[in-house]
């Protein structure tokens, strides 16, 4: 499944500038290149950055993995729900309230990279359980329409659009 079989009605335009950042790989393979290449980066990040806040009440590269974590945490719910069941409409989150709960800085960056390879592990297996129609199926979040295969999409652009504003304003 490519981006390209995406249609613009599985998400809201918002979302299209992380799925734009995908390419044209497949949603398994970017998920796995994914989890290579975010642990490889986290990893390379010197211990004196994670901490780091490049303005006052801005995020550390901690609460960022963390944030990673529980946004790919949300979608794959999202994808889940709305791949077994008929007629979802789900909840909104707020990111900034979760990061503001998750007391990332008071875990180690070890901690943060094994939560976050357990929770893509799983996702991997999420994906790899739907059907083709499954990926196709179509639910509501924060009243705006996703499809499943959309969410998968996001969770990886999401992903590469963070690591992207770490190594601009906080390497």
């Amino acid at each position: 499944m490519k981006i390209s079989e995406l249609k613009s009605s599985e998400f809201l335009p918002y979302f299209r500038v992380y799925i734009d950042k995908v390419g044209g790989v497949d949603l398994l393979e970017a998920l796995e290149i994914g989890a290579k290449e975010t642990l490889s980066f986290f990893k390379s990040i010197p211990e004196s950055k994670l901490d780091y806040r490049y303005s006052e009440g801005k995020w550390t590269v901690k609460d960022i993995l963390l944030h990673l974590v529980d946004t790919e945490r949300v979608f794959c719910y999202r994808a889940l729900s709305f791949a077994r069941s008929k007629n979802s409409n789900l909840e909104g989150f707020d990111e900034n309230i979760y990061v503001d709960n998750a007391q990332a800085n008071s875990k180690s960056i070890s901690e943060l990279l094994a939560e976050y390879i357990a929770v893509r592990n799983a996702t991997i297996l999420l994906f790899k359980s739907f059907s083709d129609d499954d990926l196709k199926r179509m639910g509501k979040a924060s009243d705006a329409v996703l499809s499943v295969r959309a969410a998968g999409f996001i969770i990886c652009g999401h992903e590469i659009h963070h690591k992207q504003i770490i190594k601009e304003r906080y390497l």
